[in-house]
């Protein structure tokens, strides 16, 4: 078969891996001149130099909230370093070292950018992309597409109440790339997850003053430099500098950064794919992955909270069964009915549209239930375990989570070293 990747970060470059070992031949499209993804950095930020947009959300200084014994390939683990937690450098090198060592390089049409997918007929796809320097045209037939475009790319930008009377810069993390603009300011850091973490402690080193907002459910026990103080949500804007939270205090700004998110987006599914995205809510799909009403298009690397590259891999193994005829998928019927029960499930544990694809602490019975399913060997115990850990301890110790050092021991057991 023909399968047309869509993207050679991670996701795509282990469907790549998988695809082209059970015999198919793949194209993978690039937008970027290399391949690493979210995992390339740029000074780039909306556009490019051709004009095309920037869908790099890197900054500079990142390392990895995650340790690399979570992060890599269940048939090709990080090399061995001398710290757990990577550099962005280290963790786009080691995929550099997995594309040479599968080959997957030459499956990379780079710069280019695929601009539409629509079906053909029953089980094919057309895709049109562009060569980004020459804005040649490409089109290609393919009997799959995998999609593994990432969504770090439209980032989530909310609009507070009275946000017209500010007049400091309003921007998203999905443009910062260093923390040199916020020097010697005071700076609003809006979010509570990971990135909204991090970045509030980067922004700390050179800002006069930093308030971290969130509405996160468990509390932030992170102890941050004193200039950092921690806040609830933003009741409204009062007026060119002030800001009032829920809780009544009022605090002047000149700068307000939204850590908020991304929306899940495919602009260039055309409508006749059937594929629809509602607050983050991607249907129809099986198993968070499949395309319920044409099956021979799979997302790779839709569900959050989970142990990524790992995932990754295992639902590239899921779908290149399918396709190379090895594993047969239930009827249009009953994967529709699969979907509705998991969807019924997760509303009942008071998830959210934005969370219909959050898994977290049902991602081990996830793993399970796709591994079993194509009967393929599951994501070891172990590296959840981990994944669990090094999450709490970002929560509990921002400043010095990432100087943890842990060895895996067997497939149930790993110990932190220092």
């Amino acid at each position: 078969m023909r399968v047309a990747i869509i993207g050679a970060g991670a996701a795509g470059l282990s469907s790549a891996r998988h695809a082209a070992a059970t015999g198919h031949k793949c194209d993978i499209f690039e937008m970027g001149a290399q391949l690493g993804g979210t995992w390339v950095y740029t000074d780039d930020v909306g556009t490019d130099k051709y004009g095309f947009p920037v869908y790099s959300a890197m900054y500079k200084g990142l390392r990895t909230n995650l340790p690399k014994e979570v992060m890599g390939f269940p048939d090709f683990p990080v090399p061995e370093e001398n710290a757990s937690y990577l550099s962005q450098a280290d963790v786009l090198k080691f995929l550099l070292q997995y594309a040479d060592h599968f080959k997957l390089e030459e499956m990379i049409k780079f710069n280019t950018i695929v601009t539409k997918v629509s079906p053909l007929g029953e089980n094919q796809w057309e895709v049109r992309a562009v060569d980004k320097p020459t804005r040649k045209e490409f089109v290609g037939v393919y009997d799959a597409v995998m999609v593994c475009n990432g969504h770090y790319n439209d980032p989530i930008i909310p609009k507070l109440k009275g946000q017209e009377n500010f007049k400091g810069k309003i921007d998203h993390s999905h443009h910062f790339r260093s923390p040199e603009q916020f020097k010697d300011k005071r700076v609003l850091v809006i979010g509570g997850g990971p990135s909204g973490l991090d970045l509030t402690l980067h922004i700390s080193r050179v800002a006069e003053h930093v308030v971290l907002s969130h509405h996160s459910p468990d509390p932030i026990n992170a102890t941050y430099p004193s200039n950092v103080q921690l806040k609830p949500d933003v009741a409204f804007i009062k007026n060119h500098e002030e800001v009032e939270f829920v809780d009544g205090c009022c605090c002047a700004f000149d700068e307000i950064l939204f850590c908020t998110g991304y929306r899940y987006s495919f602009p260039f599914l055309d409508e006749s794919c059937g594929i629809t995205v509602d607050d983050n809510h991607i249907q129809p799909l099986y198993k968070h992955m499949i395309h319920i009403e044409r099956p021979t298009m799979s997302f790779i690397g839709i569900p959050f909270n989970v142990c990524a590259f790992q995932m990754f891999d295992l639902q590239a193994r899921f779908f290149c069964k399918y396709i190379s005829g090895s594993m047969a998928l239930p009827s249009t019927e009953e994967m529709r009915e699969h979907t509705e029960q998991d969807m019924r499930s997760r509303w009942a544990k008071g998830y959210t549209k934005r969370q219909a694809h959050m898994m977290g602490p049902d991602q081990k019975s996830y793993y399970e239930d796709v591994a079993a399913d194509a009967n393929t060997t599951p994501i070891a115990p172990v590296i959840i375990k981990l994944r669990d850990q090094s999450v709490k301890r970002l929560y509990a110790d921002i400043l010095n989570f990432r100087e943890d050092i842990y060895e895996i021991l067997d497939n149930n057991n790993f110990v932190k070293v220092n």
